[in-house]
């Protein structure tokens, strides 16, 4: 009797846990099916507002009742680790369409946000005012997703086509292409660092067990959305399809030649858009170009769509980041665009919709972007030996020699800040902060003091130091490596000068004086060769003007001498902290010198600040130099040496030009708004100055 109802127990709960097993069956085929993504105005790929597609129609979620709980769901199920935060009341803008949910109430544990209670599809009392945001844990599900090369021989290069392959619990897998589309290329391609994309065709078997679709706007594939689980079938799970291979594109500054496997650095044909300010190759604040004027963008409704235009248009991935509040620097002169509002499928920012006005912004307001570049493996080529940190040390490089690779050392001979730029960019570094021609104070490998790389002059633009002119296999380098090799300091930060261009323009003017009273400016050269010592009677005719020397950078701008090393010029009493700071030249229209003047740093302070900022460099007292970030420096237009001596030009038309910190004696994020030139016309007795604007340095005055 008692085996009976043992048999009869066990016989009962095998159909209780039937029935709820079916139950539980039948309750997940009832759920709604459901997508979600991140939209809105934001910055990086794995926040926004929380949208979800329902019976085809997306819409938002209403941000009663909303809890960490409800986002970690919602993040796994976009397919991240989980939430870090989430945000109320539209932070990421109002959505439009229906209000899907409303008091969502999630305990944390379920698989889907439709399997967590709310008021149902549709019943909501909420306005968009109320959308939900949420913030995910950037690392994903997906342990790694690479782009596996499909010949040897493509492993030289930037890893531009192979297959697609996602690394999920310590294995890779293919991914199949049923349901593939171009714009998951385009993603794919994107998030690799290139702008573009090819087809190909190929074979092969061992796939993923999902389809993914793409909008073709998603910074990372796995922000994509994942479609039905595929049907195993004998030892794939692609029956219908063939492995996912894409093909992508370079930008032209990483596209490979056929003989050296990279293009030597180009000058590329004038952009409508530009970076500038930015530590590495790929990121920095946006500026366009508008009649001629370079100018900022406007950071409002800034998001990952505009900026990821920005990058494919210059040549480079998807965006990485979107980012606001002059975080890479503040510019100059005026605000081109703002409330730029992309598809993300626009050939340039330019033919986004935009505002004109951009009244109420400010260069505090400045957009910027980070882009996914190419892996081109210029980093393994090169390094930093013997340095207190690893921002700084002996440049040493990998060279092939006798069929082997060896390391070795940098020829000094000329080296400067220009090259030391190249080296910190090869290296992810940052900016250049010095250049030293001598390293005996860093002890590098000694199996590497060999000289293998001499004659070296960069133009700054190159992505590495093979790209800079240098010798070939003849090695000329009369000092020899060890001591004497080549070395850089790095820094993540760098000032910029730039000079107001407007304030030369409405200051200028001419004064007649007489020499007596220029006996200290002759001193200091700052007169033509004409002008003679004892000759007290005569007149110069001097072109004066003011000059205001902005640091718009994100580092202060410091004299490269300390105070040991700075000249007294008893004349003047005062001493001078750079030699050169500044050229002014007037020059013929075919761009020969007319006449010159020079200004000698006598004095860099901060002679006023942006409101917030406080001024830390004063010369009064042999005070501290500089030019802090956000402060300038104005030399007025009575002040001696401030000024081109004219006294034998004729009348005509010349091109008066400045050049502020013109032999790199201290090291800027930008030297190409170092120089700034003005249209001038001179009739013998007045003279007009017009059309000035900071303008592209020539690259042959880098040597």
């Amino acid at each position: 009797l008692a085996g009976e109802s043992l048999a009869m127990a066990v016989s009962s709960a095998l159909c209780i846990f039937s029935l709820l097993a079916l139950v539980q069956a039948q309750s997940e085929s009832q759920q709604p099916k459901i997508q979600l993504r991140l939209a809105g105005d934001k910055h990086k790929h794995y926040e926004g507002r929380l949208e979800v597609s329902y019976n085809n129609e997306w819409g938002t979620i209403c941000d009663d009742d909303f809890s960490i709980e409800a986002a970690h769901v919602a993040c796994r199920e976009l397919g991240f680790l989980g939430a870090v935060a989430w945000s109320p009341s539209a932070k990421f803008g109002q959505g439009e369409g229906r209000i899907w949910l409303d008091n969502v109430h999630c305990t944390g544990r379920e698989k889907s946000l439709a399997e967590c209670p709310s008021n149902g599809f549709g019943v909501s009392d909420c306005r968009h005012s109320e959308d939900v945001g949420v913030i995910c844990n950037q690392k994903q599900r997906v342990e790694e997703i690479r782009i596996r090369p499909i010949s040897s021989h493509l492993k030289r290069i930037p890893v531009t086509e192979g297959y697609v392959e996602i690394k999920e619990r310590g294995k890779w897998r293919q991914i199949c292409d049923e349901e593939w589309t171009p714009l998951n290329n385009r993603v794919v391609c994107g998030m690799y660092g290139f702008p573009g994309d090819k087809n190909y065709n190929n074979k092969k078997k061992n796939y993923w067990g999902f389809s993914v679709n793409c909008t073709g706007n998603e910074a990372h594939l796995s922000s994509c959305r994942l479609g039905k689980p595929l049907e195993p079938k004998r030892n794939s799970t692609c029956g219908r399809g063939l492995p996912v291979v894409v093909s992508c594109v370079p930008g032209r500054a990483f596209a490979p030649s056929s003989s050296t496997g990279f293009r030597k650095a180009y000058r590329p044909e004038q952009p409508l858009v530009r970076l500038r300010g930015g530590s590495n190759i790929g990121e920095g604040r946006v500026e366009v170009l508008k009649n001629g004027v370079w100018g900022t963008v406007c950071d409002d409704n800034w998001n990952l769509r505009a900026a990821t235009v920005v990058c494919r248009e210059l040549g480079f991935g998807s965006a990485k980041e979107a980012l606001t509040g002059a975080k890479l620097g503040q510019g100059m002169g005026p605000v081109h665009m703002n409330e730029v509002e992309c598809s993300g499928f626009e050939k340039s920012l330019t033919d986004c919709y935009f505002n004109n006005d951009a009244l109420g912004c400010s260069h505090e307001e400045d957009a910027a972007v980070r882009c996914n570049i190419p892996a081109m493996g210029f980093q393994k080529r090169i390094r930093l030996s013997g340095g207190r940190n690893p921002y700084e040390g002996r440049v040493e490089v990998l060279t092939e020699k006798n069929g082997s690779l060896v390391w070795g050392t940098v020829c000094s001979e000329n080296w400067g800040i220009v090259e030391a730029m190249v080296v910190c960019r090869q290296l992810g570094l940052g900016f250049a902060s010095h250049a030293f021609q001598e390293t005996w104070y860093w002890a590098g490998d000694a199996s590497a003091d060999n000289v293998v790389m001499s004659g070296v002059r960069c133009s700054g633009t190159e992505m590495s130091l093979p790209q800079c002119l240098h010798h070939g296999k003849h090695i000329s380098c009369p000092k020899g490596g060890g001591r004497f090799a080549a070395g850089v300091s790095c820094s993540d930060t760098a000032p910029d000068l730039v000079l107001n261009a407007q304030l030369v323009e409405q200051t200028t003017y001419l004064e007649d004086r007489p020499m007596y009273a220029l006996q200290c400016a002759l001193e200091e050269n700052c007169l033509s060769s004409t002008a003679k010592k004892n000759d007290h009677s005569s007149y110069r005719r001097l072109l004066r003007f003011s000059s205001q020397i902005h640091n718009v950078g994100q580092s202060d701008f410091r004299p490269k001498l300390g105070y040991h090393a700075w000249t007294w010029h008893e004349c003047h009493r005062h001493y001078h902290s750079i030699e050169v700071f500044t050229h002014y030249d007037l020059l013929s229209l075919n761009g020969t010198k007319v006449a010159e003047g020079h200004k000698a740093s006598f004095c860099l302070e901060d002679t006023q600040c942006d409101e917030g900022i406080q001024k830390r460099y004063v010369c009064a007292n042999f005070g501290e130099q500089g030019i802090t970030v956000g402060c300038w420096d104005t030399y007025r237009h009575d002040i001696d040496c401030q000024w081109i001596d004219i006294t034998n030009i004729k009348p005509g038309d010349y091109i008066f030009q400045v050049v502020i910190n013109p032999y790199y004696d201290v090291a800027e994020s930008d030297y190409t708004n170092n120089v700034m030139k003005c249209k001038c016309r001179y009739d013998g007795y007045r003279i007009w100055m017009y059309h000035c604007h900071t303008g592209e340095l020539q690259k042959k005055k880098l040597y």
